[in-house]
């Protein structure tokens, strides 16, 4: 089935899991798209099968919290922030919940978090005003770079750039095998008056970026140029948190979650509003991501909802 238009205002959903006591902040899909892990302000880790549409795992985090967190590339592994005791990143080994490695060396909290496609190197970057690149088989830190404000960062989709947003103002891009020599284009961008940048993502074409906010402004980049492309509007955000918006696998459409508990999808070529989804969420949806591999959209406030179309093929 083809994502078109007609496909997309079909999404119901499907399955809702509510299993959380608190709201859930992060979510990740594996690259296969067979399973989705989240954390949430209860500190608790949720691994859900996708193709069953069943919960999987969950394990706990109590002692140092949980935010941020993503599958790594090994089996059953996952990366997050924390958020008690201190700022570090931690890499768990999930089926029998044991750490495998810490990553100390951030002063405050971690506020971005993201896995090279390719290999097992991370960036984290935090409100102590750097990033951090790093290697999962060494706690050392392989890379520092001091930037001038609160950082966003995310990976090419071939994991051979990355980049920087700073300070709500500019994106900067760098290439990982000389990051060292600093970036090698900026783009300068009309500074946030309203909102702080929250989240940074390429679409899968590599040809765009988006970043999301925690106001009710989602922007929309090309990559190559750094030129603004869309600017996404009309979605609720009036408790100033970090919404998540994502793309679709085929970068043709832009979801993201509202506190009014509704998913609000765009034309990213156009710019045009597709549709407002609504799943009943009691709650603000923080986080939002398509399925990489199946027809599949997951949504989360304090409860977890799987999407699915309800109309065959177009």
């Amino acid at each position: 089935m083809k994502l078109v238009d007609q496909v997309v205002r079909s999404f119901k959903v499907a399955k809702v899991f509510r299993e959380n006591t608190d709201k859930i902040n992060s979510i990740d899909f594996s690259p296969n798209g067979e399973t989705l892990i989240s954390c949430s302000e209860d500190d608790q880790i949720v691994i859900y099968d996708c193709e069953k549409g069943t919960q999987m795992i969950t394990v706990n985090s109590k002692k140092y919290g949980v935010d941020l967190i993503h599958f790594t590339h090994a089996k059953n592994t996952a990366i997050h922030s924390s958020t008690k005791v201190d700022d570090t990143i931690r890499y768990l080994s999930l089926h029998d919940n044991k750490y495998i490695r810490y990553f100390p060396g951030h002063t405050k909290k971690v506020v971005t978090l993201c896995l090279s496609p390719v290999e097992d190197t991370f960036l984290s970057g935090s409100l102590d005003k750097t990033l951090r690149l790093w290697d999962l088989r060494s706690p050392n830190c392989q890379g520092l770079m001091h930037l001038s404000g609160r950082p966003v960062a995310a990976y090419d989709p071939e994991g051979l750039i990355f980049a920087a947003g700073v300070n709500s103002e500019s994106i900067k891009l760098y290439d990982l095998r000389s990051f060292d020599k600093g970036p090698f284009v900026t783009f300068k961008l009309n500074q946030e008056k309203e909102c702080d940048w929250t989240g940074l993502k390429f679409s899968r074409d590599g040809k765009t970026m988006l970043i999301s906010t925690n106001g009710s402004i989602i922007r929309l980049v090309d990559a190559y140029h750094g030129t603004p492309l869309q600017t996404f509007t009309g979605h609720l955000n009036n408790k100033g948190i970090p919404i998540e918006a994502s793309f679709s696998p085929d970068s043709q459409y832009i979801f993201s979650g509202s506190t009014d508990g509704r998913v609000h999808v765009w034309n990213a070529d156009t710019g045009y509003k597709v549709c407002v989804l609504n799943g009943d969420h009691p709650a603000p949806i923080q986080c939002v991501q398509f399925n990489p591999k199946f027809m599949m959209l997951a949504s989360a406030c304090t409860n977890m909802a799987f999407w699915l179309p309800t109309i065959d093929d177009v």
